[in-house]
């Protein structure tokens, strides 16, 4: 059986794809073998794996870093996506890319669909719009799956970075203060992984041209980063979790390099039409990964 190939390494999407597989034959490749800034390491690799299929999960994700070293995200995001849809066409194979909803500046005032005009407000969208762009201009079986504001039991995200900042400031009596006026769809890890191979399912039954294209694919509803801090912590109250003041404040009182999008909500609805496939409340993957967050943590403090 030949694999599926999913780039990205060590990152919660590439992780919780490995850890979903089951029976299914996956190779998870990352940095130094995997390279975008060394593109013969992707022709290796391609040539050493013969996959199937291919799920890109590599990216430069630093969004305000970006800002300051352009070259650097447009190679990752930009380039390197561009090669690998080129190496797709040569075997024959599809690709499946994951892009974001940070294509979109946020001024809609609804959920955005697929045909809505992206207009991105930093460098990590536009790179990450480019990317889209040239693969899916490079090879007709490529599927673009944008998602949004993704965190995992695992790796660095927002979820896990408030339990430590709780953490600190419920020791220390400090709130903590979190953006509450940009609203989106949280989506947890392990969701979206099913989603991808879901997709990966079908695709593998035989190619069809609607499933070239752009598709949304986040969890279902939507909050905002202060009403997801809040969950995340009424989440872990049962482990004993810390238990912080978090005060909501506007996106002026927290000031970014790069602009985020207000509003950046995904309609997911042709996803679910073409693949049959949707993500659940976004508050049902918070509290699955906030228990395996702290089950972990147990485990680890468990004696040898």
């Amino acid at each position: 059986m030949r694999p599926i190939l999913v780039t990205g390494g060590s990152g919660q999407l590439a992780t919780a794809l490995e850890a979903a597989s089951g029976d299914r034959a996956l190779c998870r490749v990352g940095r130094p073998g995997f390279d975008f800034d060394r593109p013969a390491s992707l022709t290796e690799t391609v040539a050493q794996v013969m996959p199937a299929l291919v799920v890109n999960t590599a990216a430069w994700t630093a969004v305000d870093a970006a800002e300051s070293e352009p070259e650097a995200a447009a190679r990752a995001n930009r380039d390197g996506p561009a090669e690998m849809a080129r190496l797709c066409a040569e075997a024959g194979i599809p690709l499946i890319h994951i892009s974001t909803d940070y294509v979109y500046d946020g001024a809609k005032g609804a959920p955005y669909v697929e045909t809505d005009r992206p207009h991105p407000t930093g460098v990590y969208g536009t790179t990450k719009l480019a990317g889209e762009q040239a693969a899916l201009a490079t090879w007709k079986r490529t599927l673009v799956l944008r998602t949004a504001w993704v965190y995992g039991a695992t790796g660095k995200n927002f979820v896990r970075t408030m339990l430590s900042a709780g953490r600190r400031a419920a020791t220390s009596g400090t709130p903590l203060r979190v953006v509450a006026d940009q609203r989106g769809c949280p989506t947890a890890a392990a969701d979206l992984a099913a989603a991808v191979l879901a997709v990966a399912d079908r695709i593998s039954e035989g190619w069809r041209d609607e499933y070239g294209g752009v598709f949304h694919a986040a969890g279902s509803g939507a909050t905002t980063w202060h009403g997801l801090a809040c969950a995340t912590f009424a989440a872990a109250a049962q482990y004993g979790g810390p238990q912080p003041e978090v005060l909501p404040i506007s996106t002026a009182d927290w000031p970014t390099p790069a602009r985020r999008p207000a509003d950046s909500r995904l309609d997911c609805t042709k996803l679910a039409a073409v693949f049959g496939h949707r993500l659940p409340e976004w508050g049902d993957g918070l509290t699955r990964t906030i228990a395996a967050i702290f089950q972990a943590e147990a485990a680890a403090r468990a004696p040898v």
